[in-house]
């Protein structure tokens, strides 16, 4: 299975679906994980899971109000391109 960690400015609406889903009423302390990036920074995030990925996506203030802001109005996303350079950093080179 792959892992990719994805920051909120990476975002493509596949995965805001997939928060807005798992995640309807927003998440919790008990949703977050941590861990220590290659450069030894502390990442937080939450996972949403496809049949083929893992994503964990970095957690910011901006995260939590793109995710409500989606809830609210799915189609104001359409004219956003969020695909533009996906970085797709794989968590397995990380010391989690």
């Amino acid at each position: 299975m792959k892992r990719v960690i994805v920051d909120y400015a990476k975002l493509t609406t596949d995965i805001l679906d997939l928060l807005v889903e798992r995640y309807p009423d927003g998440y919790d302390y008990g949703d977050i994980i941590s861990f220590k990036n290659a450069n030894g920074d502390t990442i937080k995030a939450v996972e949403v899971r496809t049949e083929d990925t893992v994503y964990l996506v970095k957690i910011s203030s901006r995260l939590e109000q793109t995710m409500e802001d989606y809830a609210e109005d799915e189609s104001s996303f359409d004219d956003v391109d969020f695909n533009e350079d996906i970085d797709e950093t794989l968590a397995d080179d990380l010391d989690i």
